[in-house]
């Protein structure tokens, strides 16, 4: 239901402000709202050419493809003027986003078909996990400690392999991996649910620690410091770590407070204490290398440990293949099943994620996002919060909306402050240590069909809230 009016709410004041914006001779024309690319230059006006200066009548006349462009500093955007069919076209600024077509077209073919595919191998592969006997030995494993967090999960089910599957994806960067892990852990938590339009306790915390997004290696920010001539691209490493830490830690005391959770169990604070102490040890070994052997160490222990979950469950596969003649198929028979499940999940899903990126079109090329962005920053720049936070700020607003939006604006504050600045750092630090919950939420629970969210929404914002405040403080005493 919050997911819903927030839904609506962020809709209608979208399309109420570029009507407002239209009418009031804010917008010259609202069609880039509807059909515009982003990126591409947006049309501020159009005059009889005697209308505009002498000096761009004399350019866009002499120009072969009648264009004449005025290039301005790097706080102003250029101003293109067109000149065709006895008028000039002015276009200054880039579009935000896609527009409302664009974006439907976009979210079904550079998104969720993408998605289907990863949905396919990876639910293929959890099959094989399934039927081998792996999940159910790595359940046991964990139920001890799982039933302290999920309390309302039964020994040894087999959720608890596929949530341990999705918070070690995430751990270590592998996002085309945590998502499939993540929605085969909601369709088992579902079984469970006695609403099935209500989300569970379980449900509601598992979403909420995936909120904190606790990451090990941020492969992809690195990528982008490296790309823009980082002195150290891996020197956010740390911080990421510790703020995505605390707002895990975070997530877990504010649900579990809500859901009545006993913390007082030896099991978990061991627990704790053992993920905090592989932690740092493993921050000790990576601080011990050089710059060429942290780059070598980042880039290759996520990936090379993604290999041998494939690797290591096809093995196990082979050795256990006779309980798959049990079942009547073969392994390979079986991983077909499971990727045809995982395509049935992405079509499902379709609908959600599309309504979802919509309105966050709408709500970023309206400009309302923009206004209230600007509106957060001069407020925390008069309350006397450096320049160089409220710099960066934009790249945590937008955040739990979407990600391209977010790392777009995280790589033009690197090119513009310095990819070394504090403003630089702390937003890659921002979009490392927080997820994009509107876009997670709308994939999770439509994914296994539950309307009434409960608490989510306004708990995993507020997770984000923490991130954000954490990484300020970090990335200060850090930087």
């Amino acid at each position: 239901m919050v997911l819903s009016r927030f839904w609506l709410v962020i809709f209608i004041s979208s399309i109420f402000f570029i009507v407002f914006g239209l009418f009031s001779s804010q917008y010259y024309s609202i069609d880039y709202v509807l059909n515009g690319k982003q990126g591409e230059p947006l049309l501020i006006g159009e005059k009889y050419l005697k209308e505009v200066p002498k000096f761009v009548q004399d350019s866009v006349q002499k120009a072969e493809d009648k264009t004449f462009v005025i290039n301005k500093n790097e706080k102003d955007a250029d101003t293109t003027y067109i000149y065709n069919n006895q008028t000039v076209k002015i276009y200054s600024g880039k579009q935000k986003a896609d527009g409302l077509l664009p974006m439907t077209k976009s979210s079904l073919f550079d998104l969720i078909l993408p998605l289907i595919a990863y949905l396919s191998f990876f639910c293929g592969i959890m099959e094989l996990l399934i039927i081998s006997g792996a999940s159910e030995r790595l359940a046991k494993r964990l139920s001890p400690l799982f039933a302290k967090v999920f309390p309302s999960i039964p020994k040894n089910h087999e959720s608890i392999s596929y949530m341990t599957l999705n918070f070690s994806a995430n751990f270590l960067g592998l996002d085309s991996a945590a998502t499939p892990f993540g929605l085969k852990a909601m369709q088992s938590l579902q079984e469970l649910n006695p609403d099935k339009d209500r989300a569970s306790d379980a449900q509601i915390m598992f979403m909420c620690l995936h909120a904190a997004g606790l990451t090990l290696i941020p492969t992809s920010i690195i990528g982008y410091r490296a790309a823009e001539h980082a002195a150290n691209p891996a020197d956010v490493m740390l911080p990421c770590i510790i703020t995505s830490f605390i707002g895990t830690i975070a997530a877990f005391l504010l649900v579990g407070i809500k859901q009545k959770i006993n913390f007082k169990s030896a099991s978990l604070l061991a627990a704790i204490m053992g993920v905090i102490g592989a932690i740092v040890g493993l921050l000790f070994y990576v601080n011990s290398l050089d710059l060429i052997g942290k780059n070598y160490f980042t880039s290759n222990l996520s990936g090379l440990l993604l290999i041998l979950i494939i690797g290591g469950t096809l093995i196990f596969s082979f050795i256990q293949e006779k309980k798959f003649v049990e079942q009547k198929t073969t392994i390979f028979d079986t991983f077909v099943a499971g990727a045809n499940n995982g395509l049935k999940t992405g079509v499902t899903i379709f609908p959600y994620v599309m309504g979802m990126l919509v309105a966050i079109s709408l709500f970023r090329n309206s400009g309302l996002f923009e206004n209230i962005a600007n509106g957060i920053s001069f407020l925390f720049a008069h309350l006397g919060v450096a320049k160089e936070i409220t710099d960066s700020l934009p790249v945590a607003m937008l955040r739990p909306f979407s990600s391209g939006g977010s790392r777009g604006f995280m790589i033009d504050a690197m090119k513009q402050f310095g990819p070394d600045s504090l403003t630089g750092r702390l937003s890659c630090i921002f979009q490392c240590s927080a997820e994009t919950t509107f876009y997670v939420i709308a994939v999770y629970f439509g994914s296994i069909n539950v309307k009434n969210t409960r608490y989510t929404l306004g708990m995993m914002l507020l997770v984000d809230l923490i991130c954000v405040i954490t990484a300020i403080f970090v990335a200060s005493w850090f930087f």
